[in-house]
């Protein structure tokens, strides 16, 4: 079956129905915005002494952390937004989406807009964060734009493997459960050091293979370096690589529901 080409405006229509249902809901906004931020004081704070380990960037740990957020605000968004997918399924607002001239590629590019939406106010305001603490963003501007550009990509990846469980288990619960998964994965990263300073072997090994270490760099490089091309290329080679993963798996998860009802 060939992909059917989407309605543009049937996409720009539930678009911005699903960023306006995300951004004005409090249970969605605040705490995906307000965490992320207690979370880099914390660090910026209680780990900074790490900045003093021999061998470590030459740049502020508060810096060196401030990647931190908006890698959050991607994981954080895309699993708030497909928990709201799951909510439509259990409601069987998605049955009667389904019975429209909308297809199913607008309906889920529509679905993950909201998600978009969130994660650029979001990282908008973190911004605007940083520079009010003290953040020194070496690539300027043009850098800031860049990972907004990485965020919103790796945010619509996520939700779409986020929507993919939704379709798959029409569980609102079961996709919340990807959220620990998600976590554990921040954690275990170069998040909070760099790779070649992590001493324990296990810890430096997972975070050599666990592709959200080449995101936080790719942005870490552009508050800390300016402009890396490799760390780049590798941060947006992950961010791509889960769009293309999150929406090939949504629009076969989301075909098969049509054709078995």
């Amino acid at each position: 079956m060939a992909l059917e080409l989407p309605n543009v405006g049937h996409m720009v229509y539930l678009s911005r129905r699903s960023a306006v249902r995300a951004l004005s809901e409090p249970a969605v906004m605040i705490p995906t915005t307000v965490f992320p931020l207690i979370f880099f004081g914390i660090l910026a704070g209680g780990v900074s002494a790490a900045g003093g380990i021999p061998g470590f960037p030459d740049a502020s740990y508060k810096d060196f952390v401030f990647a931190a957020p908006f890698v959050q605000i991607s994981l954080l968004a895309a699993v708030s937004t497909a928990t709201l997918f799951a909510n439509d399924i259990e409601q069987g607002f998605l049955d009667r989406l389904l019975l429209t001239p909308a297809s199913n590629v607008a309906i889920l590019v529509g679905h993950l807009m909201g998600a978009a939406a969130v994660v650029i106010v979001q990282a908008s305001i973190f911004l605007v964060v940083g520079l009010i603490v003290g953040v020194h963003m070496e690539s300027g501007i043009l850098g800031a734009l860049i990972i907004a550009v990485l965020v919103v990509l790796l945010t619509v990846g996520i939700g779409g493997i986020g929507t993919f469980v939704a379709l798959r288990t029409g569980s609102p619960e079961t996709v919340l459960g990807i959220f620990p998964l998600t976590f554990a994965l921040l954690f275990l990263s170069s998040l909070t050091l760099p790779r070649d300073l992590i001493e324990a072997d296990w810890f430096r090994l997972i975070a050599t293979v666990n592709p959200i270490s080449y995101f936080i760099e790719s942005i870490r490089s552009l508050i800390i370096v300016g402009w890396d091309a490799e760390a780049l290329a590798r941060g947006f080679l992950v961010a791509v690589g889960a769009l293309a993963v999150g929406l090939v798996a949504s629009v076969a998860a989301l075909r098969g529901k049509v054709e078995r009802t």
